[in-house]
């Protein structure tokens, strides 16, 4: 038993616990699984017959930059199954070594945590089914709280972060600010989400404008501006006046999601959805994009948006916990926009995907169906860092990470 502290989390943490072999999407399965130096310690010393077979045949060293979170890994195999999977969708490795057998990965997944200021934060990814439905199908939004819990164990720490909340002289001093703005921004239903997001790219396209003269100090006054601008409705006849192109936005997502195609899908449950939107849209290789982008509008105004008019909350939720998840603003890259961008790829997406599904199910289009898409999505796509990094070099190449093209992404 670990010693118990404060923890900030979204409000959907609080119900989650897993489902054990009822999820219909194991996380034992889609991609390979590695091990600390701990575990891989423990298993060498494993006697049990049937386990031992397993660890001599399947489990190796990375001789490739080993790090003490990634010594070594398992060799998955059939369907890219984890070897100590059983009959019953169970952790054989568990059920017979108990839970201080699991690697950390394994132990601390779907959760991930992040120290902001010595605050620690926990929330999961939606690529687990259950936390998909929990984090993203609530009506009234998420909510963050502040629970007591366990904290010592194995956890998936992503990131520590540590800045002034006083002396303000750096951006990432800024970072509540910021991502309090951020979340304020995505959850306001005066908004539409595109519009939202519209909004979003504007004030970090500003943001980065700030940081690259060094007027940090204004960033305040910035936020201060943006909301006062946000609170006048006529804004959203600016935002009305900015220019769709469907044929440009489809050409470009559907070069994206062929990356990720031509690389080989690790989730079949994605691949039916990719096959579902293809159909959908009636796409062929040998059509004219203006003719298949006829279609694909088709899909949005009379399959997707009757939809989402009333769901619209699913996409506002996924949005949210990515800021949450990821510390965004301040993800990784030194560059606001960079983030805004990458944020934004997964909503087009994942948009892009609904809209063919939407046109290929027609009425039997449900809820269950954006769940299926978004959880397999994630499992796909948001734990590919590879390709993350590919299709932001291939946006930058050709010179489509400016917010003119973010927009012909985002709105239809």
């Amino acid at each position: 038993m670990g010693r118990k502290g404060v923890v900030l989390v979204p409000s959907y943490m609080r119900t989650f616990s897993c489902i054990g072999s009822a999820c219909e999407d194991t996380c034992c399965a889609g991609w390979r699984v590695e091990l600390d130096i701990e575990t891989y310690k423990k298993y060498t010393t494993i006697r049990d017959p049937e386990l031992k077979r397993i660890v001599d045949k399947k489990v190796t060293r990375n001789r490739s930059n080993p790090t003490n979170q990634a010594y070594a890994k398992i060799k998955p195999v059939g369907d890219n199954l984890c070897p100590f999977l059983n009959e019953e969708k169970l952790c054989s490795m568990q059920l017979k070594k108990g839970e201080e057998y699991l690697s950390t990965v394994c132990s601390a997944y779907p959760r991930i945590t992040n120290i902001v200021n010595s605050v620690i934060e926990r929330s999961a990814t939606v690529s687990c089914p259950e936390v998909a439905r929990l984090a993203l199908l609530n009506p009234d939004g998420i909510e963050f709280d502040e629970v007591e819990e366990e904290i010592g164990g194995k956890i998936n720490l992503i990131k520590v972060m540590n800045f002034s909340e006083s002396a303000k002289t750096k951006l990432e001093d800024y970072f509540w600010e910021l991502r309090i703005f951020s979340i304020q921004v995505l959850q306001n239903r005066n908004y539409s989400v595109a519009d939202r997001l519209v909004i979003l790219g504007f004030f970090y396209q500003r943001l980065a404008e700030i940081a690259k003269e060094g007027q940090i100090g204004s960033i305040e006054q910035t936020i201060a501006n943006f909301m006062a601008i946000i609170q006048d409705e006529s804004l959203h006849d600016t935002i009305k006046e900015i220019p769709s192109n469907t044929a440009i936005q489809m050409e470009l997502l559907k070069e994206l999601a062929d990356e990720r195609y031509f690389a080989g899908f690790s989730s079949q449950r994605y691949y039916n959805c990719f096959s579902a939107f293809l159909s959908g849209i009636e796409y062929t290789l040998t059509e004219k994009i203006e003719d298949i982008a006829v279609r694909y509008q088709d899909a949005y105004v009379n399959f997707y948006l009757p939809f989402m008019k009333d769901h619209e909350y699913i996409l506002e939720n996924y949005l949210v916990n990515y800021v949450f998840k990821n510390t965004f603003p301040l993800s990784g890259s030194k560059d606001l926009f960079e983030e805004y961008v990458r944020m934004v790829v997964h909503f087009a997406l994942i948009k892009m995907n609904l809209i063919g599904m939407a046109r290929y199910y027609k009425e039997e289009f449900s809820i269950d169906h954006v769940i299926l898409l978004i959880q397999s999505f994630s499992k796909t796509v948001e734990h590919n860092q590879f390709f993350l990094n590919h299709a932001y070099k291939l946006l930058a190449q050709n010179g489509y990470t400016t917010m003119a093209y973010m927009a012909v992404l985002i709105k239809n």
